[in-house]
């Protein structure tokens, strides 16, 4: 019975507790509980780190299945361009050969029997996402096989034959650079208006100034100190 009661006490205890508490926090409102899911919740990868780490998973795999076996620390510039070649068969860019009789056609008018290759501006992005991998994978920048002299060269080769193949000529989009035109705006005043500043008074000692009369206007921004000096006349 003692062991009971105080069981029972116990539970009371803690009931007694947990009451005020429970009682003087409100629950959380649906704005706090979002700010809190969001605030838990890393944000989700971009759409270039997500194919980044598809790029690095399918190149390690490679070299996994490579035969003799590479490690990625064996791996250079010549792996990397074998590399390439293999996705060649994966390719959907139609290259024509040079016996092709659309060899350098742009819009060839009928189907024919070339390869599908993977094209060019696919493998440099493929080379751009790799080499950034490679270094954020703990690899150094002056080893990075896919940065190598020899890979540069094979994607200039494969631009060049493709152009030539498909007759769609790579060329870079030269930057424009913003031009800053600076536009001079010219202050008219009229002989007249000055007259008028000045009271009236005068119109003949200005109008000796200036062979066309009242009508005629001066530039301020090209004779500031004669139109100044016509002033203080006809005053």
């Amino acid at each position: 019975m003692d062991s009971a009661s105080g069981g029972g006490a116990a539970e009371n205890l803690n009931s007694i507790t947990e009451g005020p508490s429970s009682a003087t926090a409100p629950p959380p409102t649906v704005s706090q509980q979002g700010a809190a899911e969001s605030s838990s919740s890393p944000a989700p990868p971009s759409r270039y780190e997500s194919q980044k780490r598809r790029d690095w998973n399918t190149f390690l795999q490679y070299l996994k299945n490579h035969k003799p076996p590479l490690t990625l620390a064996r791996c250079s510039g010549a792996h990397v361009i074998e590399f390439l070649k293999y996705l060649d068969q994966f390719g959907k860019t139609k290259v024509h050969i040079t016996g092709c009789p659309y060899f350098g056609h742009p819009n060839p008018p009928a189907p024919c029997s070339c390869p599908l290759k993977q094209a060019w501006g696919s493998l440099d992005a493929l080379i751009g996402r790799l080499r950034a991998a490679y270094e954020e994978n703990g690899g150094r920048p002056e080893s990075n096989p896919f940065g190598a002299r020899a890979v540069r060269i094979y994607l200039r080769e494969v631009r060049e034959g493709q152009a030539k193949a498909r007759g769609i000529p790579y060329e870079k989009k030269k930057r424009k650079r913003p031009t800053i035109t600076t536009t001079a705006v010219g202050v008219n005043v009229s002989v007249a208006s000055a007259q008028a500043i000045d009271g009236g008074g005068g119109s003949a000692g200005v109008a000796g100034g200036d062979d066309s009369g009242g009508g005629t206007t001066a530039n301020v921004g090209t004779s500031t100190a004669a139109a100044a000096a016509a002033t203080s006349t006809s005053v």
